[in-house]
């Protein structure tokens, strides 16, 4: 029984590594523009049956349980939580957050795997010829393809998405585009990718595309960020109880040891 416990202990040491790196990631990404935090989720290993419940006594009477050994742990999967961070006012016209459901459409290369890509990211920015970018460090175009005059004074983006321009040719500002939303009926089932882009895939189904503000999507709010949804108290509080267990696994390999080292030197009685 000492053996199953070293290894019951060894699969929670490397399950609770794991936790360890994701916590670690979110807290790294605590200031990341609406950066998704993710979650561990754990499931327990098989049981070894050593009594089955149901079974009769030797007096005809049923056991009302049996005895099973668990032989440890391991990491289910990893879940992106995708609640809202909070949003954040800014003073940049470019500066755009989603209050509600929705994602902005990135055109990546096929290289990347797919040819769109998804983030709730709105620090845009501009290239020298007017197109409208993300703010990641590859500056990959917004999809559809946005380009704003060279020469406007003023950006407005209305909360359905809607971007007019205010220009020396036009008394009154002229519509310039619109923004589009897609969502997902299963958001976790994203793939992260970095850059703070995610990937569709069979988990996360196929994207439902339209305006800010119909259809179930959100409203675009220009001059706000959306800000990490990581809480770092929370987060602290996981990396402590997260140490805590792992010096407990680390005790019971200990006592399984001291256990074995026991039952050998039985031999020299």
């Amino acid at each position: 029984m000492a053996t199953s416990a070293l290894n019951a202990a060894a699969t929670g040491l490397r399950a609770l590594s794991s936790q360890v790196d994701v916590i670690s990631n979110n807290l790294a990404n605590v200031n990341t523009v609406a950066f998704r935090k993710s979650r561990m989720n754990f499931e327990d290993l098989m049981y070894q049956e050593l009594a089955r419940p149901g079974t009769k006594n030797a007096d005809d009477t049923v056991k009302p349980s049996g005895l099973f050994v668990g032989l440890g742990v391991r990491v289910a999967n990893t879940q992106l939580m995708c609640n809202q961070g909070s949003l954040d006012a800014s003073d940049r016209e470019l500066d755009v957050a989603i209050d509600g459901p929705g994602l902005f459409q990135v055109k990546i290369p096929p290289t990347m795997g797919r040819e769109l890509a998804y983030t709730r990211a709105g620090n845009f920015q501009i290239t020298s010829t007017g197109e409208l970018v993300i703010g990641n460090a590859e500056g990959f175009r917004i999809e559809p393809p946005l380009t704003l005059p060279t020469d406007a004074t003023a950006i407005d983006i209305g909360s359905d998405g809607k971007i007019f321009a205010t220009v020396p040719s036009s008394v009154d500002p002229v519509e310039v585009g619109q923004l589009q939303l897609a969502r997902f009926i299963n958001c976790s089932g994203l793939k992260p990718i970095g850059a703070n882009l995610y990937l569709e895939t069979d988990a996360s189904g196929t994207p439902i595309v339209g305006n800010p503000t119909q259809d179930g999507f959100g409203r675009v709010m220009q001059k706000f960020l959306e800000s990490s949804n990581v809480d770092p108290v929370r987060e602290l509080v996981d990396l402590i109880k997260t140490q805590r267990s792992f010096e407990l696994n680390s005790q019971s390999i200990q006592s399984a040891d001291e256990m074995m080292q026991v039952i050998g030197n039985l031999r020299r009685y």
